[in-house]
């Protein structure tokens, strides 16, 4: 191989390692309105009846200050909601939009602190997890990224997971872990396409491509 290729191909990995780095945390953004809509209503209609509307008000008063200028206020109203009604999906909720509010401020920490304080037992928590990897991998704590999602399989967790690999220096892992994730997206993906260029940033070859790995 030519001294050229070679150094272009440090550039291109190099380039995917810094990509990463300044871009994981900011993918959160959005998380919480879908999970809101996806579980959200969900839990609302299962569990109305027994949902007190004291517990909906401190939750719609967290809501209403994550959204002003005052992030401490909204953390009290959060930490207060969690204190009160601990085991509500609305206080689940009530954090992912903290911890998405905490990253738009670049309260990375912060962020990472409060998607940890989902409970272990919530249907959100594999979202919890997935966006604090993604803080960890941009704060440059690959280990405690790839430990976290060990237990998933989606194509998002793997996707990630290989992304802690790859900054991690562990390539091999990286390519067998984004292979992984391709086996479950669609042809057509935007997601199977980024899973694609960071494959072969790793050294490897998508699948159906003319060349081997």
């Amino acid at each position: 191989m030519a001294i050229d290729d070679l150094l272009d191909e440090h550039e291109q990995s190099e380039r995917v390692r810094n990509w990463l780095k300044n871009n994981g945390a900011g993918i959160i953004g959005g998380i919480a309105l879908g999970l809101a809509l996806i579980f959200g209503w969900k839990w609302y209609g299962q569990h109305r009846e027994q949902q007190s509307q004291a517990g909906y008000a401190s939750y719609a008063e967290a809501v209403k200050a994550i959204g002003g200028a005052d992030l401490k206020a909204a953390q009290d109203k959060v930490a207060a909601l969690q204190k009160h009604d601990a085991d509500s999906i609305y206080t689940e909720l009530a954090l992912l939009q903290l911890a998405q509010a905490q990253v738009k401020a670049k309260q990375n920490d912060a962020a990472l602190a409060t998607l940890k304080a989902v409970k272990a037992d919530s249907p959100v928590k594999p979202y919890a997890d997935l966006h604090a990897a993604r803080l960890l991998n941009a704060a440059g704590k690959q280990d405690e990224a790839i430990k976290l999602l060990a237990s998933y399989d989606s194509a998002s967790a793997l996707e990630v997971r290989g992304d802690a690999l790859f900054l991690a220096g562990k390539r091999d892992q990286a390519r067998e872990t984004y292979l992984k994730a391709l086996t479950s997206l669609d042809v057509a993906s935007p997601q199977r396409q980024m899973v694609e260029i960071k494959l072969t940033n790793a050294g490897g070859t998508p699948p159906g491509s003319a060349e081997s790995i």
